[in-house]
């Protein structure tokens, strides 16, 4: 089972391909809006087989999206680069 990376705009552009892929070899997308990694698209016996899954295989999903997820602070302000700013009183 794959693990794709790809921008929304593919995404948008390419979607009854990606679902036939999802579907068809059980591939996963995670799917990057401005440079960050936003959301995980995966097939419905994917999604049933990780809520049915031993802790061994969820922590390994867990890792999975750790790797991925973007990482945001309270304050914090993400651009459209995916850059942050921390907040500073003024």
């Amino acid at each position: 089972m794959a693990t794709k990376t790809i921008s929304s705009t593919i995404a948008q552009n390419n979607f009854g391909r990606i679902l036939d892929d999802v579907i068809q070899n059980d591939s996963r997308y995670v799917i990057k809006r401005r440079g960050s990694s936003q959301v995980i698209l995966l097939s419905l016996s994917d999604f049933e087989r990780l809520l049915a899954a031993d802790d061994h295989e969820r922590s390994a999903v867990g890792r999975l999206l750790r790797e991925i997820a973007p990482v945001y602070r309270l304050g914090e302000t993400v651009d459209e680069q995916g850059n942050t700013y921390e907040h500073r009183p003024a």
